[in-house]
C-alpha cells in the first residue's frame, strides 16, 4: 500500500469509479525538494502508480481539485499539467490554501472513471 501523511486510503474504488486522494511530490515519504516543478512532476508520477494499481491511466480521470499555497504558482502548474496530461483534459477546481501535509506547495486530488 502507497505511503500516506494520513490515515486514509490513497485509492478507492466504487464500482466504475475511482477516488484517488490528495497527492503531493513525495517520494518513499519524503517530499522532493527544488520548488513547484519537481513537487508536481512527482506528484504526477504518484498518481500514475496508483492509478495503475487499478488498470487505469490519466486519460481516465474526469475530474480533479489542485490545491496550491501561493496562487501565484498557477500559471507554472498549468503549463506543468497541460504537459502532464497532454491533450486530455479533466474537469478541474484550482484553489488556494494556507498549507498542505509535509510543507508540500501543491496537492492533486482525483476522480476516474473505468
Amino acid at each position: 500500500m502507497e505511503q500516506t501523511a494520513g490515515p486514509y486510503t490513497p485509492i478507492t474504488r466504487s464500482g466504475d469509479w475511482l477516488v484517488v486522494s490528495g497527492q503531493i511530490g513525495h517520494l518513499d515519504g519524503v517530499l522532493v525538494g527544488g520548488g513547484l516543478e519537481p513537487q508536481l512532476r512527482q506528484l504526477f508520477v504518484n498518481l500514475r502508480r496508483l492509478l495503475a494499481s487499478e488498470d487505469a491511466n490519466l486519460h481516465n480521470i474526469v475530474k480533479t481539485t489542485v490545491f496550491l499555497t501561493d496562487i501565484t504558482d498557477y500559471d507554472l502548474m498549468n503549463e506543468i499539467y497541460i504537459q502532464e496530461f497532454q491533450n486530455h483534459r479533466p474537469s478541474r477546481s484550482a484553489v488556494a490554501v494556507a498549507a498542505l501535509p509535509l510543507g508540500a506547495i501543491v496537492e492533486i486530488e482525483a476522480w476516474a472513471r473505468t
